[in-house]
């Protein structure tokens, strides 16, 4: 028996799926840039990530999905783009505090 956070999971895996498919998606695509790192990716590498992960609610929209690297969409796994964002920044400031005081 599949718990409602599965079945929710299944349901917005099939909407991605057909929304990949759309003229939407390929437009978006065609001529794409990362939106986590300002990349230009070409359409191969292109994944579409849900800004909110399907995992925490998220659903398989044009407002919630980006085209990103693979590189980008797997280090943010299964993070909101606010909380990837707050790691990677957290991840610079403590690199900027370093190199500034000369610390280890």
């Amino acid at each position: 028996m599949l718990t409602d956070s599965e079945r929710h999971i299944r349901r917005e895996k099939e909407k991605a799926k057909q929304l990949r498919a759309s003229r939407w998606w390929q437009n978006l695509v065609a001529a794409a840039t990362c939106y986590y790192c300002g990349k230009a990716t070409p359409k191969p590498e292109a994944t579409m990530d849900h800004i909110v992960p399907l995992a925490q609610g998220g659903r398989s929209t044009p407002g919630n999905v980006v085209v990103a690297c693979k590189a980008c969409n797997t280090a943010k796994g299964g993070l909101t783009a606010v909380e990837w964002a707050l790691k990677l920044h957290a991840g610079a400031a403590e690199r900027h505090h370093v190199s500034d005081h000369g610390e280890k």
